[in-house]
Parts: structure tokens; C-alpha cells; sequence
């Protein structure tokens, strides 16, 4: 029997909603962070729609429904890279984008029509309010948040110093 345990991972919560073209250009944050510390730092995407777009709070949904088909950050960073597309077509666009990543079309269109992840999306907003996230994207790890709506300047560098330093504190 051993007492080491694997340390739990630093948790990174994304703030995202997936009409805004500034969450599309945070991807190239996330996957760098991915990238440099594996499985030590998991994160997590959080939605908060914003009422500016008005497409938003179906793609949350929607999101939520390919987490549930198995196929969840693909289909996040597929309608990411189409903002523009969705802010234009709407809904069309998240079944279209599921048919293409070959997950069950006319379930995610019947998941946008009974609302079953509503609630999800409306927990992770709730939460981000109480928090203070105003925009998107935003970032919150360990107990700093991070706000990349104005600028994300600066910003996978300040993540990484507060990764480094709760990686650290783990031992």
C-alpha cells in the first residue's frame, strides 16, 4: 500500500459562451495550457450566455447535449469557430454542426425543443454572477479570477504563474 496519491488537478474554469468571438480566439490559451500540463489542470467550460447574442443560451444547450452524446469539446470548439455563422443562422447551425461531428442531429434538435439542459446552463450562470464574471471569457483558478473580455493580454501568462504556484503548494 502506498501513500502516494496522485495530486488532485488545478482546475481552470472557462467562462465561455459560444457566440462570442473572443472565447473562439481563448482557445488558443486553452489548448496551450492543455498542452504544457496534461492532466495536472483540468478545465472546465462554464456557460454564460450573454444577452447580447442571442443565440447563445440555445448553444449552451446544445453544448450540454454533445457533452451527453460524448463528443462535448469538439462540438464547443466547432461552433466556436463559427460565431459569425451562428449569430447569422441560429439554431440551423447546432444541428448542422452536430450532423457534421456524426452525433444524433435529431436528438440534439429535440434537446434544444424540451429544454433538458436548461438547468446546467442556468446553474453555471447563476454561479458566474455570484462570482462577479460580467463577460466572456473569464477565467477562475484557485481563488483568482481573471477577466478576458477586455484583454486577454497577458492573460495565459498570469495562468500559468498561479498554475505553477497551486502545482507547487500540492507538493
Amino acid at each position: 500500500m502506498s501513500d502516494s496519491t496522485p495530486a488532485a488537478p488545478v482546475v481552470l474554469d472557462v467562462w465561455c459562451e459560444l457566440q462570442c468571438p473572443d472565447c473562439h480566439q481563448a482557445l488558443t490559451d486553452v489548448h496551450a495550457l492543455q498542452t504544457k500540463y496534461g492532466d495536472r489542470i483540468e478545465v472546465r467550460l462554464r456557460h454564460f450566455p450573454l444577452e447580447k447574442h442571442k443565440h447563445a443560451y440555445a448553444a449552451a444547450q446544445a453544448a450540454e447535449e454533445a457533452v451527453a452524446q460524448g463528443r462535448g469539446w469538439p462540438y464547443i470548439e466547432a461552433v466556436l469557430a463559427r460565431t459569425t455563422d451562428l449569430g447569422r443562422t441560429g439554431e440551423p447551425l447546432l444541428i448542422e454542426v452536430a450532423r457534421e461531428l456524426g452525433l444524433d442531429a435529431a436528438e440534439m434538435d429535440t434537446a434544444l425543443i424540451d429544454g433538458r439542459h436548461m438547468l446546467i446552463v442556468d446553474a453555471d450562470q447563476a454561479e458566474g454572477k455570484a462570482i462577479g464574471v460580467t463577460g466572456t471569457p473569464t477565467y477562475v483558478i484557485g481563488d483568482v479570477r481573471l477577466d478576458g473580455g477586455r484583454s486577454q493580454e497577458g492573460l495565459r501568462e498570469r495562468i500559468e504563474e498561479i498554475a505553477d504556484r497551486l502545482l507547487a503548494a500540492q507538493g
